[in-house]
């Protein structure tokens, strides 16, 4: 099934909208009074104290980097338009460059640090036949934590022996079939350690350690970890070292806890072990939007920026961290690798024992290399203490732009396209479903236009985690296909096609 393509944009929305637009012209750009983004822009509205201006209903913007790709999309005037007539429905759009770009950024850091270094692409967050490929191109293995990423995995290109098999209690056809393979597969509990050693073929193992003080469910305590040190048996699985889970952005507890691993190495060595590798896990962040857009956009948040005043179980701005991903960070992907190995000496520490670090990013590996377009399909205008904001309705679902549906908010701004000069226009973005939590942006987005049908909708940089984790094809709609784009020959322009995971 594909959606019936929209007919050809009509230039300007109905008398109504236009009425109510004319409204935000007259006060969007005026004087707020005190503070950084209005006169109320961190207090929520109540009867005795309402917005005083549209700026105190009007999201504070938080404006996507945009990498070179993009730009050069962005400007050509056919290919998003010819792109989304094709495929009929919203779609999302890969550029695998940036990831092999991303593989080499990485790389790079391990090598100024003269580490030994293995990147493991982690599978979970994004579907893409072309990222798995990308990561063979590269040099790059792969994360995978069911036989049917293991299985894309190896049609990727990817060998067996440049697979790390994560997660826990995997089942025993997967432990199988990563045993065969000669995957490595990293043990989370005694129980797994068990229906290891009962296959009776040789196996590579990680021992999973959890961490001190920690309320993960994931790992390995002291005590267990000394169990299974006995119990390997060292004629047919080979233990390769220690890996952790660790949830979080710091990079501080990660380099203190990949110094205990270099401890437990040791002692699995001592023990007639090979122990040669430590593995961090993923966890490196992606920097979505200037330092400035996500301080203001933290510091003044409140409800009446949301439609519905959702998310209002928050005590805004106190909350904001609580509520959303930290979508600056100071120090992402490769960035963040480069101050863990140089945290207290971690670097110099492993070469001395001779030991390989492994990482499996998955977010931070796709950073900058995709984005999501649906287009308007429907623009009414809406009031909140009698001001004025759009509501559109795109032709798909927020089921494709996962954050939604974790009781946040995905924060980027979309573009709006094509890209013109307007009034400032606050906006929300509603899917095509009927349901009320059905909601693409709940806040209201700051467009520098009132959106028109037929207008496309680019929600940047969601290659991580957004596009597919909760695709579903409720209401019998079809699942957002992925294009993949090329650089064209001329070095300007792109080539596109459908990736094949979805063929």
């Amino acid at each position: 099934m594909r959606f019936t393509p929209l007919p050809p944009r009509i230039p300007k929305p109905l008398n109504t909208e236009m009425d109510a637009l004319a409204t935000m012209t007259a006060t969007a750009n005026a004087p707020a009074g005190p503070g950084p983004h209005g006169t109320l822009a961190n207090r929520p509205a109540t009867a005795a104290n309402p917005p005083a201006s549209i700026a105190d209903i009007t999201a504070a913007p938080m404006t996507a980097h945009r990498a070179e790709w993009e730009n050069r999309l962005f400007a050509d005037r056919e290919m998003l338009a010819h792109i989304a007539d094709t495929v009929g429905g919203p779609f999302h759009v890969l550029y695998p460059a940036r990831i092999a770009a991303n593989i080499g950024a990485f790389r790079q850091v391990f090598d100024s640090h003269g580490v030994d270094g293995t990147i493991y692409y982690g599978k979970k967050a994004n579907k893409a036949a072309c990222a798995v490929r990308a990561c063979a191109d590269s040099g790059a293995g792969v994360d995978v934590a069911s036989i049917g990423e293991f299985t894309a995995a190896l049609t990727g290109g990817i060998r067996g022996d440049d697979i790390v098999v994560t997660g826990p209690a995997k089942s025993e056809d997967l432990l199988l079939l990563a045993a065969s393979r000669g995957a490595l597969i990293a043990v989370d509990a005694l129980d797994e350690l068990a229906r290891v050693i009962e296959l009776d073929i040789a196996a590579r193992i990680l021992l999973r350690v959890l961490p001190e003080r920690s309320g993960s469910r994931f790992g390995l305590n002291p005590a267990d970890l000394a169990t299974a040190l006995d119990r390997i048996p060292r004629d047919r699985i080979r233990l390769e070292g220690f890996s952790f889970h660790l949830s979080g952005y710091d990079y501080a507890p990660r380099a203190d806890l990949a110094s205990q691993l270099i401890g437990n190495c040791a002692e699995a060595q001592r023990s007639g072990h090979p122990a040669t590798t430590i593995s961090l896990g993923g966890g490196f962040g992606v920097d979505y939007v200037s330092a400035q857009d996500w301080a203001r956009f933290a510091a003044n948040v409140t409800p009446d920026w949301f439609h519905g005043n959702s998310l209002r179980r928050y005590e805004f701005p106190r909350e904001a961290n609580e509520a959303f991903y930290p979508y600056h960070f100071a120090d992402p992907g490769a960035a963040m690798l480069d101050r863990i190995l140089g945290h207290r000496g971690l670097a110099e520490r492993v070469r001395a024992a001779e030991l390989r670090v492994a990482i499996e990013p998955g977010r931070a590996l796709l950073a900058g290399a995709g984005n999501t377009v649906f287009t308007v399909q429907g623009v009414k205008t809406l009031t909140h203490h009698g001001y004025p904001y759009l509501v559109l309705t795109a032709n798909g679902t927020s089921l494709s732009l996962s954050e939604q549906w974790f009781d946040s908010e995905y924060l980027p701004d979309p573009v709006l396209w094509p890209e013109r000069a307007g009034t400032r226009t606050p906006t929300c973005v509603g899917g095509a479903t009927c349901l009320e939590s059905d909601m693409l942006s709940r806040r209201r987005i700051p467009l520098p236009r009132a959106a028109e049908y037929g207008d496309l909708l680019i929600y940047p940089n969601t290659a991580g985690y957004q596009m597919d984790s909760n695709e579903s094809r409720f209401h019998d709609l079809p699942i957002p296909p992925k294009v993949v784009l090329h650089d064209a020959p001329d070095g300007v322009g792109f080539t596109w096609a459908l990736d094949s995971a979805a063929l």
